[in-house]
């Protein structure tokens, strides 16, 4: 993992705290050990440990406050990234530390990788034999169902006074409409991510590797690779060399299968920004996240492709 530090090291009650919690591990037993804050996160903060005997480096994953209301699990998302990490694509598990929930993982060597380095096409290839793997492999606690998911967000953002925006009942027709096909030709249930944005790939040299499993759970695994495509912008023919890499084949309904997973993508990711305007305290604009990804949801439904894709995934 080579995301950048953003704070000096840690100090204070903080460190202490958690030095005695890591003090638990055999392998944090013993050296003085530092702790430098970890760029990104808004659901958690991550901190670089170094001090170790033997040298090694492991990343600390702390909770932040109220992430349960996003649907996450921090038990799930522990599971999730030991099997992540069996099928060499997650980082190595070091331990779960109880009762303070602390995620203690193994520094991944490597580098990030831009953005318009991943639309090419060895990224691409590369991103679905990983995504792939991950499908692939053993069955996680919890689920992701982002259908209901949004309803979710919704009513915690009610609850908390947050204002609904007008765009959420067109999205949320739009949604229907894409259950209802999905449902039509149902796919099995595999484990998933959910979350697949740039900053949480990895290239270690030899593979992709892929970080924060918070939102892990079994899932549609079109969803994965829509969320990937829209994350990242993706234009057809990459998709298609995409679904290819993760498939071995193109089939037309599984090309419409991750058109329609990129509006519930966006819809999702919208919701998320609904509702954390009500629970988080960082300085952030979700208002204006959220209405970014609602513009853009809505821009892509009302197009005749997403139209044929919603009747070509119920043809099946």
């Amino acid at each position: 993992m080579t995301t950048e530090a953003v704070e000096d090291e840690l100090r204070g009650e903080l460190r202490d705290e958690l030095t005695r919690a890591l003090r638990r591990l055999p392998e944090l037993a013993r050296g003085e050990l530092s702790f430098t804050a970890l760029s990104g996160g808004i659901t958690n903060r991550n901190f670089l440990v170094t001090g170790a005997p033997d040298g090694s480096k492991f990343v600390l994953r702390l909770a932040g406050n109220d992430t349960h209301l996003l649907g996450i699990s921090r038990e799930v998302e522990h599971a999730a990234t030991v099997a992540a990490a069996g099928v060499g694509v997650g980082p190595e598990v070091i331990a779960f530390v109880r009762p303070e929930g602390y995620l203690v993982t193994r520094f991944i060597e490597g580098r990030p990788i831009p953005e318009d380095e991943m639309r090419t096409p060895d990224r691409l290839l590369a991103v679905g034999d990983t995504l792939r793997r991950i499908h692939d492999g053993p069955a996680i606690p919890g689920l992701f169902v982002p259908f209901r998911i949004v309803e979710a967000y919704r009513a915690l953002a009610q609850s908390r006074a947050v204002r609904i925006p007008p765009e959420y009942e067109l999205a949320q027709a739009n949604a229907r409409r894409i259950e209802l096909a999905c449902l039509t030709a149902p796919v099995e249930l595999r484990p998933c991510h959910n979350d697949l944005l740039n900053a949480n790939f990895i290239d270690d040299g030899a593979r992709i590797r892929i970080v924060d499993w918070e939102y892990a759970g079994m899932g549609d695994p079109f969803f994965d690779l829509g969320n990937f495509s829209i994350n990242h912008e993706l234009e057809p023919d990459a998709d298609a060399l995409l679904l290819e890499a993760y498939a071995g084949a193109v089939r037309p309904a599984a090309l419409a299968r991750i058109t329609v997973m990129r509006v519930l993508s966006d819809f999702r990711e919208a919701m998320w920004g609904v509702l954390q305007q009500g629970i988080s305290t960082l300085d952030v604009d979700f208002v204006a996240y959220a209405a970014e990804h609602f513009d853009r949801l809505l821009t892509v439904a009302g197009r005749p492709a997403f139209e044929r894709a919603l009747n070509e995934v119920a043809a099946g």
